[in-house]
């Protein structure tokens, strides 16, 4: 009898009972026959059930080996330098900082706020991390998207090779590094609706064009809220060749993507929107006698609406009010200029009257600047930034020179400087203001901040402590402080440590900048190390 016909007797066997039907005999090779034959069948069912024992192990034993699996093939070399020893243990002990989620010393701030330092810094010197870090390395990046970008290019052809074996990383495969056209096509069409946005803001920096035709391909399919942001990305690289498509996008069902496409059109002097706007602010903005005479919009008709301007304020302020506001925000502000044939400081000495044209209206010179303020953002025009910010507030002695604060968001308006005169205007502030006002100022500079920034900073520093204010009161100030401020500011942040109150918590705040201060500097000469031998 063959095998699986022995056990198939023998299950039939047990399914109808030992009483009506009887064990079979046959077996199948001598060895289980010999096994079989040594039974006791005294007690029909206690045989079955040995007699099934036996059969199993036998099929067991009998079974024949299947194919291995195939080897997985290896990851593709990596031919970049290694990290230097130093800056290798520099990046285990960030890891681990990232996830103990505190470091047990407290002489330092959160490692993981100084992660992306580290990680820029490794990927411009072109390095390729130990292997044993790699899998910490991109489960760091899992939990922050931010540091994908950097994360991925260092992990590098290992990286990649550990997605393949892990879905948990399948962010990787999705996340675009250098020359990695598969990944590009696949970000698009299967990743994360972040990842999207990313990418699309990536391919416009590099490739405009390119970038608008991906967006253009799939516009009809996506989603409102995803248009809005996906509209958004295109301030990058924008140019006069966007506006057939933004024109369009004037048209859209959704409102905020109407109103975002007419924001970026108004930053395209040259556009019909800003012709359209122009004429507009031709009518609401006259020179009369020396005075700029305010005659804001009496309705908001379809054609402005069209235009990105809602009927209705959002802000509060009287309807008239927020419609001059945006049609003169939307204007090419060469229209002011050409148009008044005045300088941008000219114009914004100039007395401003409203409908009468007798008394001076302080409501609408500060609407006028402000609005001025956001189309200077918009257009990105340094010389009216520069204007309306004014010159930085000086300390002359022991005074101060108060300056008025300028229109619109003075942090917005610094965006538009370049990264120098951006700082040199922030540090001038600080030394009037103190750091009360400056959060919004010190994040719009470039990191790490230049010398004399840094140096305004710890002398604001000092005198807040001075003054009795609590740390907390500037925690904001203090977290950028640890990731921005200039390393070469340590001895003076340790004098100021030394000099506070034993046990103060001024005297704790700056010892963990001191110490914060000391590993960001060792952290990036480590990684020099390398590039210098």
């Amino acid at each position: 009898m063959h095998q699986e016909d022995l056990w198939e007797d023998l299950r039939t066997t047990a399914l109808l009972g030992t009483d009506r039907r009887p064990l079979p005999s046959a077996t199948t090779t001598p060895a289980l026959a010999a096994a079989a034959g040594a039974v006791d069948r005294t007690d029909p069912a206690a045989a079955l059930l040995e007699l099934a024992a036996l059969v199993t192990v036998h099929r067991r034993a009998g079974l024949l080996p299947g194919p291995g699996p195939q080897p997985t093939a290896p990851a593709a070399p990596d031919e970049r330098p290694a990290l230097p020893e130093a800056a290798a243990r520099r990046l285990a002990v960030l890891l681990s900082g990232r996830t103990t989620g505190a470091n047990t010393t407290g002489t330092l701030a959160n490692l993981a706020e100084l992660l992306p330092q580290w990680l820029a810094g490794a990927r411009e010197s072109g390095y390729r991390p130990p292997p044993a870090l790699v899998p910490a390395l991109l489960d760091a990046a899992r939990a922050r998207s931010e540091l994908r970008g950097d994360a991925v290019a260092l992990a590098g052809p290992l990286g990649r090779w550990l997605a393949e074996q892990n879905p948990d990383w399948a962010y990787v495969r999705r996340t675009v590094t250098d020359n990695q056209a598969a990944a590009e096509e696949r970000t698009w069409h299967e990743g994360l609706f972040a990842e999207r946005v990313t990418h699309l803001t990536r391919l416009r920096r590099s490739d405009p064009a390119a970038g608008l035709e991906l967006l253009r391909g799939t516009w009809s399919t996506e989603r409102a809220e995803d248009r809005l942001l996906f509209l958004d990305a295109l301030q990058e690289g924008l140019s006069e060749a966007d506006e057939p498509f933004l024109e369009a996008a004037l048209g859209d069902r959704s409102k905020n993507v109407r109103a975002t496409a007419a924001e970026l059109l108004s930053t395209l002097p040259g556009s019909a929107l800003g012709a359209r706007m122009a004429e507009r602010a031709g009518t609401a903005v006259r020179l009369v006698d020396g005075r700029l005479l305010v005659t804001p919009p009496t309705a908001c008709d379809a054609a402005m609406q069209r235009d990105g301007i809602a009927p209705k304020s959002p802000t509060g302020r009287g309807e008239r009010a927020w419609w001059f506001g945006e049609l003169v925000a939307a204007t090419p502000l060469g229209h002011w200029t050409a148009g008044f044939g005045l300088t941008h400081a000219q114009l914004l000495d100039l007395p401003v009257t409203g409908e009468d044209g007798d008394e001076v209206d302080d409501s609408w010179r500060d609407d006028l600047r402000e609005a001025w303020a956001r189309a200077a953002v918009r257009q990105h025009d340094a010389a009216w930034a520069r204007a309306l910010l004014g010159p930085a507030p000086r300390r002359t002695g022991a005074a101060r020179t108060e300056s008025a604060q300028p229109a619109g968001a003075p942090a917005k308006l610094l965006a538009v400087l370049p990264p120098a005169e951006r700082s040199a205007w922030t540090a001038a502030f600080l030394q009037t203001h103190g750091l009360g006002d400056a959060f919004q100022l010190l994040g719009s500079c470039a990191t790490p901040w230049t010398p004399p920034l840094s140096t305004a900073v710890v002398a604001a520093l000092e005198r807040a402590a001075g003054s009795g204010a609590y740390p907390w009161s500037h925690s904001g100030v203090l977290g950028m402080t640890e990731r921005s401020l200039s390393p070469a500011t340590a001895p003076a942040v340790e004098a100021l440590a030394a000099d506070a109150t034993p046990d103060s918590a001024w005297a704790e705040t700056f010892g963990r900048l001191a110490g914060t201060l000391r590993f960001r500097a060792a952290m990036l000469a480590e990684l020099a190390e390398g590039r210098t031998v």
